[in-house]
């Protein structure tokens, strides 16, 4: 039998749980994992809870590789359950902690000539058109329209997963945007007045769900604490863009 059909025993209950919600393997789970392990002593069983498929299949290779054995799973109402016994080998958290604290995300972008430029980053790219577009159509959406499409992705996605460690399930979920820059003609080049960042970003969050508003409101507020992007926005960043000669 293949490790990823084995069946946990009824009889299997632990005190230590880890609540991974719709995370997979590789967008954080093992992370999640790797701490619940601080506090589960040798021997004994870590319990993850995950409403996620893949994770049946890609997290009895990750306890092979770490040498914790796994203990099977079984199905729950709305999660299945996971059970991996935590090995005596060395277990790397702080070396795993540190590589994701330290991770620094890269892109690279190419002018293609005239007002659109292309983006590349691992294994995607996109374009870019010119920040001061006011058309209806354009062949590709503005530098400040990413910007604005990051912070709602960011949001959509920190909301969903924090719902779902909370076992809160969403039925719809959109949100809806809009920003003002402050001057605009400040990167045109014609005014010197103000900045040519945004002023203001307003908008609202549509969530449909059984669950009670006031959980939704603070699973909301948690999220935008918590936003990369939101915190990217809100505070100050040094930016240091050296320019080369080629």
């Amino acid at each position: 039998m293949r490790d990823e059909d084995l069946q946990a025993s009824d009889g299997l209950q632990t005190l230590h749980v880890c609540e991974g919600g719709n995370l997979d393997c590789g967008s954080g789970l093992l992370l999640l994992i790797r701490k619940s392990m601080e506090g589960v002593p040798n021997g004994e069983v870590l319990e993850i809870r995950s409403t996620e498929i893949s994770v049946k299949e890609d997290l009895p290779a990750w306890c092979r590789m770490t040498q914790n054995p796994y203990m099977g799973w079984r199905p729950a109402t709305d999660h299945n359950k996971y059970f991996v016994r935590r090995g005596e080998a060395e277990q790397r958290t702080d070396a795993d902690y540190e590589k994701a604290r330290n991770y620094r995300w890269g892109t690279r972008i190419h002018w293609d000539g005239g007002m659109q430029t292309k983006v590349f980053c691992r294994n995607h790219s996109w374009s870019v058109g010119q920040p001061a577009s006011f058309d209806v159509r354009d062949e590709a959406p503005s530098a400040v329209e990413y910007v604005l499409g990051a912070l709602g992705a960011c949001l959509a996605m920190g909301f969903q997963i924090r719902a779902s460690q909370r076992k809160v399930e969403i039925d719809e979920l959109e949100i809806s945007l809009s920003g003002q820059l402050d001057n605009i003609f400040v990167f045109l080049g014609t005014e010197q007045g103000g900045h040519s960042g945004f002023k203001e970003v307003k908008g609202t969050i549509y969530v449909a769900s059984d669950a009670d508003e006031e959980v939704l409101e603070t699973l909301w507020q948690e999220t935008l604490a918590a936003s990369p992007v939101t915190n990217t926005l809100t505070r100050t960043v040094d930016i240091n863009v050296d320019l080369r000669v080629i």
